[in-house]
């Protein structure tokens, strides 16, 4: 498995950096690598959505949970937070759009500065969305996990490759690159998908009684629609009411609401979400593979040695599938991170160059310049990325999910009312857009840290409960300030 896991890896490569090559020449300025210069079509897009949106944690970090916990993280992680995000998706699409095409915005923050004709709202979400390098760091680690299993080598230099290769590629192809390699990512994340869900088949031998029986052999709570002695699904607000909050607001990330902004049309927009909505749905399904990695390792051990959360998927597919088989669903689990990182480099690079340096420092820069100083912003962020993932893969906190979650969920609490205001609101008042970040940021780091609520008392702290409330009270403070504003201004 070792050899073939490397040729295939060798070709994967030498595939995405054709791609480089031919995007490179036409990426002439920062817009074309934010926007891309070329062509897509909006089916392409739309598995560029899907493959952007399933990051790691779907395919690999989150079922190694459900693994762990069973049936309520299913309910939470396979059918609340998506059902909400996935409408939230279709309402919001169509009409940033259209603001951020009116706007030529290449950026989230970007576009929240021309809604609002206000440069500190632009500055604040620029700096906030530093916080998605946790999400940098948390697929970095999912891949390098899968990888070491693969490869029988040692993780700092599966870490190292990984880091030097996709972040060196994304530093010259930009927008065009990753099209087409998230539309060929998102075709095998899909066989791989299936794979997986199938994977499972000879468990339901004695139909869905029968399984639901293996599981409650292992552990009773391991089917029970709750699980009070779980960090994460211990009640019905954590798993369901939380969850669904959370995957409301989930949608304003950049590298997923800015992504329909490589559409040319507004026809191309019914066909990027359709094949979008759909791919996804089936991704988010991919965690019930981790209640059969459960089944395979009842015990989560593996030689008498136990079996990390993060590490229960890549550990399933190497030991449960035959090697031809084990190779692609690798490749597929591979697929699922690169995709993310590559919307993520791509959107994060673009804000902290445009919205940050550019209007700072770059402001006499021309556009070749600027496309070389983002080149250099990618450095940064990968060297960051490498140190937090070492760190991560040595000492988690249970999971690096847990690291990655509180710092994206603290950013999209914080987008989510000022993209709301600016899509729907007939005015758009700065004022509000800033109170709400303020008060989410506030609210959501105060009660992770300060362990308010009872749900933040033990060791490992689930940051969808503050991400929950912070939308929530961001949402009732920035209303009640558009509100007097809007009063004050007729």
């Amino acid at each position: 498995m070792v050899i073939a896991t490397s040729i295939f890896l060798a070709l994967w490569a030498g595939i995405v950096l054709y791609f480089t090559v031919i995007s490179r020449k036409s990426t002439g300025s920062i817009r074309d690598y934010a926007l891309g210069s070329m062509m897509f079509s909006p089916v392409f897009v739309g598995l560029s959505l899907a493959a952007g949106m399933t990051s790691a944690a779907t395919f690999i970090i989150n079922p190694g949970l459900i693994g762990y916990y069973g049936i309520s993280g299913v309910i939470s992680y396979a059918i609340s937070l998506p059902l909400a995000a996935l409408i939230s998706l279709v309402i919001l699409t169509r009409r940033f759009r259209k603001a951020g095409s009116s706007t030529k915005a290449l950026s989230l923050a970007q576009w929240m500065g021309h809604m609002y004709q206000c440069r500190a709202v632009s500055t604040l979400f620029a700096v906030l969305s530093l916080l998605l390098i946790t999400f940098l760091v948390l697929i970095t680690v999912g891949l390098t996990q899968v990888l070491t299993s693969a490869l029988k080598v040692d993780y700092r230099y599966v870490l190292l490759g990984i880091t030097v290769f996709v972040f060196g590629y994304m530093a010259f192809g930009g927008a065009n690159t990753m099209v087409y390699s998230n539309a060929i990512q998102a075709v095998l994340m899909l066989v791989v998908a299936i794979t997986l869900l199938g994977s499972g088949w000879s468990y339901f031998s004695e139909g869905f009684s029968g399984f639901f029986a293996k599981l409650k052999s292992i552990d009773p709570r391991l089917v029970q629609p709750t699980n009070p002695e779980s960090p994460l699904f211990r009640d019905y607000f954590e798993i369901v009411v939380a969850q669904m909050i959370v995957g409301v607001a989930i949608i304003c990330q950049p590298h997923i609401i800015t992504k329909s902004l490589l559409l040319k049309s507004e026809r191309q927009v019914k066909p990027y979400l359709v094949s979008g909505v759909v791919v996804q749905t089936l991704f988010f399904l991919v965690v019930i593979a981790g209640l059969y990695a459960r089944i395979e390792f009842p015990d989560l051990t593996l030689n008498g040695q136990p079996i990390k959360p993060d590490a229960l998927m890549s550990t399933f597919v190497t030991h449960h599938f035959q090697p031809a088989v084990a190779v692609l669903v690798v490749f597929g689990l591979l697929a699922a991170g690169v995709s993310t990182i590559e919307s993520l480099i791509q959107s994060l690079s673009t804000t902290i160059t445009v919205d940050l340096l550019q209007p700072l420092l770059l402001r006499e820069a021309d556009q070749h310049q600027v496309v070389r100083i983002n080149r250099v912003v990618i450095f940064l962020l990968a060297v960051v990325t490498f140190f937090i993932s070492k760190q991560q893969i040595e000492q988690p906190n249970l999971s690096v999910a847990m690291l990655a979650q509180n710092g994206v969920y603290a950013f999209f609490a914080s987008a989510f009312f000022p993209v709301l205001m600016g899509i729907f609101g007939k005015q758009k008042v700065p004022s509000a857009a800033l109170a709400s970040a303020v008060t989410a940021i506030v609210v959501h780091f105060s009660v992770y840290y300060l362990r308010l609520t009872p749900y933040m008392q033990g060791a490992v702290r689930n940051p969808a409960i503050p991400a929950a409330l912070a939308i929530v009270s961001a949402l009732l403070v920035g209303w009640v300030v558009y509100r007097v504003k809007s009063k004050e201004a007729i």
